[in-house]
């Protein structure tokens, strides 16, 4: 009788354990893509949020800790790191470097600081 509900504790065990895996991996999946902050030399602070990897268009959304409106900018084509532009502004990142560009007026940005 011992090894009958050995065998079926290991099975609930067991059941148990992946249904654990299985919300754990759900839960990461809905917490989504973590935003970077970024430091830049003008005295400009933000938040960088990258679309998840796999999505079909790339985008970066921007929220400033001042009080400019944030912004979505759409992927383009860059020969080098990652450009998202649109509409005046441009954020083209490179590694944990970044330059923000509005209005014509441009900033190096510092990713963690």
């Amino acid at each position: 009788m011992r090894s009958g509900s050995a065998v079926c504790t290991v099975r609930v065990l067991g059941a148990v354990l992946l249904a654990a895996h299985v919300l754990v991996i759900a839960g990461a999946e809905a917490a989504g893509p973590k935003p970077v902050r970024y430091t830049c030399a003008d005295g400009t602070t933000l938040q960088a949020t990258f679309s998840p990897p796999g999505a079909t268009a790339g985008s970066v959304r921007l929220v400033y800790a001042e009080s400019v409106p944030e912004a979505t900018l759409p992927q383009v084509i860059s020969a080098d790191g990652g450009r998202y532009a649109q509409g005046g502004v441009e954020f083209w990142i490179k590694g944990s470097n970044a330059t923000l560009t509005r209005a014509g007026r441009s900033t190096t940005c510092r990713a963690g600081l």
